[in-house]
C-alpha cells in the first residue's frame, strides 16, 4: 500500500552539507556522511542528495562522494547533480543509488529522460523542477542552474511533458519557499498533485511537522521533503539533524490522511 513519505533533502556544496535561503547563501552545516549515519539511526523513509555545484560547474556527478554516500546508506537514496547521459547515471545506480535526478539535462534535451528510463527504469527516474511563482500571476516558471535561468516556460507545462517522456517522480522545489520555514505552497502542491499521475514530492518550507501534516491534508499520498526542518532546531536555528521517529510518522499520516 502506497504511503506519503518524509524525506530529508540534502545540499552539497563545495563538498559539505549546506542549507540555502532562497537558493542564495548556501551556510555550511556539516558532512553529508554523518547526516547519513544520523539519518539510518532515525529510520528515514528516504534521503534526496543534490549536488549543487555539479551542474552550474560543467562538472561530471563526484562518483567517489555518491559510492561512500550509497554504501553508508541504509534507506532509498536519490542522487541528483550534473548527471547529463543515460551511462553516467548507469554508472550511479551501479553504485547502490535507487534513484537518479535530473534538471537542467531534462529541460534542455527532453530526450534524454526517455533514454535513461530505457538504461535504468521508469521508477529510477526523476526530474526535479525548481520553481518561482510570477510577478502578479498564478502560474509558476521553472527555473534551472540554481535559480539563476528562468526557463520561461510554466511548470505546468514541464511536468506534463517529462511525465509522458517516462519520468517515474517528480519532485517540486520552490525557490520562493525555500529556507522560510513557513509551510509549503500548498495552492501549487494541490495543483501539481492533480495534474499528473506519478508519484509527486514538494519541497521548500516546510518548518514543522504540521506543514506536512498539511500537505497531505491537502494532496494525500505525495512525498514530503524538506531541509531547514530536518538540520536546525529551535527558533536559533541551532544545526541539529533530527527527524521524526516511526511513531510520530505513523501517527502523522494515519491523523493527516482521510479515515476508510
Amino acid at each position: 500500500m502506497l504511503r506519503p513519505r518524509v524525506i530529508p533533502c540534502l545540499l552539497v556544496h563545495e563538498g559539505g552539507l549546506v542549507k540555502t535561503v532562497g537558493f542564495k547563501a548556501p551556510k555550511y552545516v556539516g558532512d553529508p556522511i554523518n547526516a547519513v549515519k544520523i539519518f539510518n539511526e532515525k529510520e528515514a523513509d528516504e534521503l534526496v542528495v543534490l549536488d549543487i555545484d555539479a551542474t552550474v560547474n560543467g562538472a561530471e556527478p563526484d562518483y567517489r562522494m555518491i559510492s561512500n554516500l550509497a554504501a553508508e546508506c541504509r534507506m532509498p537514496l536519490c542522487y541528483g547533480g550534473g548527471v547529463r547521459s543515460a551511462a553516467q547515471a548507469k554508472k550511479i545506480i551501479g553504485l547502490g543509488v535507487e534513484k537518479v535526478a535530473l534538471s537542467a539535462a531534462a529541460i534542455n534535451d527532453p530526450n534524454l529522460i526517455t533514454q535513461i528510463a530505457d538504461e535504468i527504469g521508469r521508477q529510477s527516474v526523476v526530474v526535479v523542477l525548481d520553481v518561482k511563482k510570477r510577478m502578479l500571476s498564478k502560474e509558476y516558471d521553472v527555473f534551472t542552474h540554481n535559480g539563476k535561468n528562468n526557463t520561461k516556460r510554466s511548470v505546468m507545462e514541464v511536468a506534463t511533458q517529462v511525465e509522458a517522456l517516462g519520468v517515474g517522480e517528480i519532485v517540486i522545489n520552490s525557490i520562493d519557499n525555500d529556507g522560510q520555514m513557513k509551510g509549503y505552497d500548498l495552492a501549487l502542491a494541490k495543483k501539481m498533485r492533480d495534474a499528473v499521475n506519478i508519484p509527486v514530492t514538494f519541497l521548500g518550507g516546510a518548518g514543522s511537522l504540521d506543514d506536512i501534516a498539511a500537505l497531505i491534508r491537502t494532496c494525500g499520498v505525495v512525498g514530503a521533503s524538506a531541509g531547514s526542518l530536518f538540520v536546525f532546531k529551535g527558533v536559533y536555528k541551532a544545526v541539529l539533524i533530527n527527524y521524526p521517529n516511526v511513531v510520530q510518522r505513523d501517527e502523522l499520516i494515519r491523523s493527516s490522511l482521510p479515515q476508510v
